[in-house]
């Protein structure tokens, strides 16, 4: 618990130049467990550092990546009921900035590490640890660890999957493994006009012209989608989700041309993600002074793209969408990166599925689709097959990630230690 204490207390958000700091400190720890100094590497990029420490097997077989993130998104002292970077353990939960995304984490893989040397643990497969530093923003680590670290047998990703609780009963329903996640993209609308003085308004205003287009944006829903994976996640939670939204999750697993039950997944923020590729506006501009007509407005629309649906067929829908020839559609930087649905492997699937059982022996294991974006999308792209295997079970919208008094529940530390030491185990023997 030391060690997650003080990686709580490394202010890793964005501009605090604390990764390499948090870096650092692994290292040491690393490196004082038995890994060579020559095995562990600090790699700058930018104002932050990606962490790479390779465990040394016999070669037999090409590299097992453990995939995690040291940085944090940024939270403000006077909003929390604790202070964010004080790890604090209260009512049965840690409390603190990462100690769900994803601290935790790095530091049930670093400390399991250490124990397989403790442990003479001799693998067939090299163990290589990858901790970026700005998953959270640019992930700019994460594509330099990509290039360099592409020719391995799969990823695992600490970052997604996991497992679920009935938020009434506490008992665990599924867990899945992160198998497939979809593709960011940011689009910038954009319209002008010649703008003038506030006093002489025309018809012409972009900033309304930008509110109608916003409007047909908010309107518009991209057609409901199915693949192998979100099939077998949405029958099984449906299996475990009581009422409507349970019983749509089962019809629309059988029958995706089922209309009413896409309407009531789509009704639902947490589930409209899995059946669609959904654009949504984020942020807005426009005009240049209080008493003036706008010379320019624009929206970006950020478009989470269901895998195997191309970037440039959303760009030429957004098109067809908002019907104004004088608006420009954009793609904004970074360039989106496609992120192909890893094969279900059958020695993964297993492992996983025999930790899981380990703690609870009767909960289906699943494949599953993640909404957002992790790591594990460069590398996919790469063609590193890669599964997300967060080892904690939670209650859905319990841990508050990226929210105000982020929290895990204090048992997942132990239970993410025997997690991880079983299934790097049976995986790299």
């Amino acid at each position: 618990m030391s060690m997650l204490k003080h990686a709580i207390g490394v202010h890793t958000s964005e501009g605090q130049h604390q990764v390499p700091v948090l870096a650092a400190y692994l290292a040491d720890k690393l490196k004082a467990g038995g890994f060579a100094a020559s095995d562990v590497e600090i790699i700058p990029v930018g104002e932050t550092a990606a962490l790479v420490a390779r465990y040394r097997g016999t070669g037999e077989g090409k590299p097992i990546l453990l995939s995690g993130h040291m940085d944090v998104v940024a939270a403000k002292r006077e909003d929390w009921t604790r202070d964010p970077f004080t790890l604090v353990e209260e009512n049965g939960y840690l409390y603190g900035r990462g100690s769900a995304d994803m601290k935790t984490a790095v530091v049930v893989m670093v400390e399991t590490l250490i124990r397989l040397k403790r442990e003479g643990f001799k693998p067939r497969h090299d163990l290589i640890l990858l901790l970026s530093g700005d998953e959270e923003t640019a992930m700019a680590s994460t594509l330099e660890l990509a290039k360099r670290y592409h020719d391995a047998e799969f990823l695992l990703n600490a970052d997604a999957g996991g497992g679920t609780l009935d938020p009434a009963t506490g008992k665990p329903t599924v867990y899945e493994i992160q198998a497939a996640e979809k593709t960011y993209a940011d689009f910038q609308i954009a319209l002008t006009s010649a703008g003038g003085h506030s006093s002489e308004p025309d018809a012409h205003n972009a900033i309304y012209r930008l509110a109608r287009v916003i409007d047909r944006v908010a309107a518009y829903q991209f057609p409901p989608m199915i693949n192998d994976i979100t099939r077998g996640s949405l029958h099984a939670s449906g299996a475990h989700t009581p009422g409507k939204l349970g019983a749509a999750m089962t019809r629309f697993a059988a029958h995706p041309d089922d209309a009413a039950a896409a309407a009531t997944l789509s009704a639902d923020p947490a589930y409209v993600g899995q059946i669609r590729t959904t654009c949504v506006a984020t942020m807005l501009n426009g005009g240049h002074a209080l008493n003036a007509l706008p010379q320019s407005a624009s929206v970006n629309i950020n478009c989470r793209i269901f895998p195997g649906t191309p970037v440039a067929s959303v760009h030429d829908t957004l098109i067809k969408v908002i019907a104004d020839k004088t608006a420009t559609v954009t793609v904004l930087p970074p360039t989106p990166v496609a992120s192909p649905a890893s094969p279900l492997r059958n020695d993964v699937i297993a492992a996983i599925t025999d930790a899981v059982h380990q703690r609870y022996p009767h909960v289906e294991v699943v494949p599953g689709m993640s909404a957002g974006a992790s790591d594990s999308m460069y590398f996919r792209n790469a063609g590193v097959p890669s599964y997300g295997i967060d080892a904690s079970f939670t209650k859905p919208d319990d841990t508050f990630a990226h929210g105000l008094n982020e929290k895990l529940p204090a048992s997942e530390v132990e239970a993410g230690l025997a997690f991880w030491h079983r299934v790097l185990v049976q995986l790299a023997k």
